[in-house]
């Protein structure tokens, strides 16, 4: 679901995963045209780098 939301509204995608300054800017960037493309990249790798801290978080807690 959040893969759909960075693709399609990438600056709420930030809000979702705790990173407000980074979807206001992403927000800006969404506004131009040209910028959805590259808003719609930055959102999905953010996702990708969320997803593994979190996994990460749970392999050190487990210890």
């Amino acid at each position: 679901m959040r893969l759909l939301l960075a693709i399609f509204l990438p600056w709420l995608q930030f809000f979702t995963i705790g990173r407000p300054f980074a979807g206001i800017i992403c927000l800006l960037l969404q506004i131009t045209l040209i910028g959805w493309i590259p808003a719609a990249i930055w959102s999905v790798y953010a996702l990708s780098e969320y997803k593994t801290d979190r996994k990460i978080a749970r392999a050190v807690a487990g210890r």
